[in-house]
């Protein structure tokens, strides 16, 4: 190494920081006056390539000038409006007394270059060399290179150019072909090197050209993997970060459900944000600069939605309901836009980041954060609204926590709520009744199991209520004391009289359907198919259920249960013929495989069955259906169900998706299965009850009063107005054409 390299490193080491002014003051203090410093190439290296892309007499600026002779060279090739800035007085100082005399156009500015004093769009073109990598230290991260590139948008008039000379380091070309996304035509091309006997870094010219069409172009560029002078890791870092780019200009531009950023979108990535545009939709992120950061979608109402009650409006949903399908699918989302009355809704949906912030806190981070996405420029003030997914609870206590090996952290809650259905507050009068819950984390915005708590309790069995619905929704964290069931028990008990969902209520008034049959149906054995032994043991514990010998629990897969009972009626028909025929066979049914049919009580798999209900939930809600688990509404299975039933007998399913689509899916299954279908729609829930008939003869509409007396002779409730309730609501079961 000579004598000058030797000044030239032991100088560079001087700086330590690249941001910081005091250190290059000192650098340009001790180098001197006339010594200028090169950044990556020399003016016989750049002169060519860096001529040709600039128009004739441009306005022209150089940021982070340093001591550089770049601009010199630019003058004395007839280019002369140039102003240089830099945050260095020494620097400026020393190019000032340089030039004044020989160069007498050029003008010099201490002026720091993230934070400009010109108007904006005063510059045809910004030449950087080295300004943009000196600002992007990687311990210092994005920050002055994001503000120093934000202004260089900003002083750039329409068809001007940003030529910035840099080594094309990854996390350098990630923010700038980030910032110059949309309404930019950019290219990058390699400078080329003299020859040397030792490898140096490359250095290259990255163009960005302001457009007036916000179109996205992909990225060109001058060379290839085997045309670049250098190889190793620089050379394979900027080929792939320039397809990578490329591949996301490509998936923006085919309309993939990209995020955008809030900046990206009021440059214009999806048209003009203050006008509205019916029927659109897009994803983005919002905050960075802001306390939290946020995932958020954007829906423009369609007109027809219309008269809106605001002009936007700001939809939070919590960390527990955010993987719910009607806040995570599109068609779930327009639901939810409808129902606001907001001609813009704008859908944050929160993570666990947000579990720690009160929701005034957000509200506050967020409020600036939306207003720039409001459609219009409204001066008059108005306010934008905040709503949120709540669950309707006043007021919570955690009774017991467990976690199963199958289905994980269980949670039995006892809840407040702040309204409750009028007929119950006729019956049990109390200024707050209290509910007992069983809530899986899996899915803590579905209430598995409730039942109503009362001073009294009750010996009633006529059904611990589990109800499988999607209008609550947790709080994001729980918190409570633990306590075991007795220390509540001396003052509130379950009370078995009362159906806490409304969709049990519409399963009871179905069994109209097959009125004729319930008296003898009443005295048969009832058979609980559960499949996790630990939701058993919080029943008995928690919720008064009690086993006897008219209702048993087989701990098993429902689906193999109902095909075991299938099989053993298959096996018993086969037998009742060979016996006719003089032949002898084992009568015994099938033996369960492994643990799925074990007993917690003596019994056999019956050979058929009278009534079959399905209600259980599905472990991913996220696919549109909450309720039951696909496999249960495969038709395959539905056949076995069948196969499983008496000749007269009922199958009821609870359905809960708020997609038609998968709605029609699941009844076009069944109608290829049961004769005859009817249905049962509860206004105020997401449930649906679907209950299918085997036998080819059916009961008529105009028998439905009849038959509904005949239900209400058959139900035993302690109280007429929950009876009454039951046989209203038969009024509302319609048959499936």
């Amino acid at each position: 190494m000579g004598k000058k390299e030797e000044q030239l490193a032991e100088l560079l080491g001087t700086l330590g920081d690249f941001t910081s002014k005091e250190n290059w003051d000192k650098f340009f203090t001790i180098r001197g006056t006339d010594d200028a410093f090169e950044w990556y190439a020399e003016w016989s290296e750049l002169r060519n390539p860096l001529l040709s892309h600039l128009p004739p007499q441009p306005q022209i600026l150089v940021p982070g000038c340093g001591s550089s002779r770049l601009s010199e060279h630019l003058y004395d090739a007839g280019f002369n409006s140039i102003t240089n800035i830099d945050f260095s007085k020494v620097a400026i100082s020393d190019c000032l007394r340089r030039n004044v005399r020989l160069r007498p156009d050029m003008r010099w500015r201490v002026m720091d270059m993230t934070a400009m004093q010109f108007e904006d769009e005063a510059f045809d073109v910004v030449v950087d060399k080295g300004g943009l990598d000196a600002l992007m230290e990687p311990e210092l991260g994005p920050k002055l290179g994001t503000q120093y590139l934000s202004e260089v948008r900003r002083v750039l008039k329409s068809g001007g150019k940003f030529i910035c000379l840099t080594l094309a380091e990854s996390h350098v070309l990630a923010l700038i072909f980030s910032k110059f996304r949309f309404g930019w035509k950019m290219g990058i091309h390699a400078i080329p090197q003299k020859p040397s006997s030792k490898p140096s870094l490359q250095a290259f010219m990255v163009i960005a050209e302001k457009q007036v069409s916000i179109v996205l172009q992909e990225i060109t560029s001058s060379f290839n993997d085997s045309s670049l002078a250098l190889k190793g890791s620089q050379a394979c870092g900027l080929l792939e970060a320039v397809e990578k780019e490329n591949q996301i200009r490509r998936d923006y531009s085919t309309g993939s459900d990209v995020l955008y950023s809030l900046e990206e979108l009021q440059l214009g990535a999806r048209g003009d944000l203050t006008k509205l545009c019916p029927g659109h939709r897009f994803q983005l992120t919002l905050g960075g600069d802001s306390r939290f950061s946020y995932r958020a979608v954007v829906l423009d109402a369609q007109e027809s939605s219309g008269p809106f009650a605001y002009h936007c409006g700001v939809f939070i949903v919590p960390k527990t309901r955010a993987h719910e399908w009607l806040f995570s699918s599109e068609e779930g989302q327009w639901m939810v836009v409808e129902s606001s009355t907001a001609a813009r809704l704008v859908m944050v949906l929160l993570d666990g980041s947000h579990v720690s912030a009160s929701m005034d806190d957000i509200q506050k981070d967020l409020s600036p954060l939306v207003k720039q996405l409001a459609p219009g420029k409204d001066d008059s003030g108005a306010q934008i609204p905040f709503m949120m997914a709540s669950d309707g609870i006043k007021q919570r206590n955690i009774v017991h926590q467990v976690t199963s090996t199958i289905t994980g952290p269980v949670i039995v809650e006892d809840v407040i709520y702040e309204n409750v259905d009028g007929d119950i507050s006729r019956i049990l009068p109390s200024r707050d009744l209290t509910f007992r819950r069983l809530v899986f984390q899996r899915s803590e915005g579905l209430v598995q199991s409730e039942a109503l708590l009362s001073e009294e309790g009750s010996n009633n069995k006529v059904g611990e209520t589990e109800r499988k619905k999607t209008n609550s929704s947790s709080k994001s964290k729980r918190r409570g004391i633990q306590r075991r069931s007795g220390e509540t028990s001396h003052q509130l008990k379950v009370y078995h009289g009362y159906l806490a969902s409304s969709y049990h209520t519409g399963i009871l008034s179905g069994l109209m359907l097959i009125s004729s049959n319930l008296e003898s149906m009443a005295s048969t054995q009832k058979l609980v198919v559960e499949l996790d032994p630990v939701v058993l043991k919080l029943a008995k514990e928690y919720f008064s259920f009690v086993e006897d010998d008219r209702l048993q629990v087989h701990i098993a897969d429902g689906i193999q249960f109902v095909r075991n009972v299938a099989n053993s009626a298959a096996a018993d028909e086969i037998s009742a013929v060979q016996e006719k025929e003089g032949a002898c066979c084992n009568t015994e049914p099938p033996s369960s495989n492994g643990s799925c049919l074990e007993s917690h009580v003596e019994g056999k798999v019956p050979s058929k069955v009278d009534i079959v209900i399905i209600d259980v939930d599905s472990a991913d809600s996220s696919s549109g259906m909450t309720c039951p688990a696909a496999d249960f509404v495969q038709e395959t299975f539905l056949q076995t169900v069948k196969d499983a039933l008496s000749e007269k007998g009922l199958f009821i399913i609870n359905l809960v998706s708020r997609s038609q689509a998968i709605k029609d899916s699941v009844i076009s299954r069944m109608k290829v299965v049961f004769s005859h279908l009817f249905c049962l729609q509860l206004e105020e829930d997401v449930n649906e009850v679907i209950f299918g008939l085997c036998s080819a003869s059916c009961i008529k509409e105009d028998s439905f009063p009849e038959a509904a007396l005949q239900l209400e002779k058959v139900l035993k409730l302690e109280h007429p107005e929950i009876s009454q309730s039951i046989i209203n609501t038969t009024k509302k079961l319609r048959q499936l054409k």
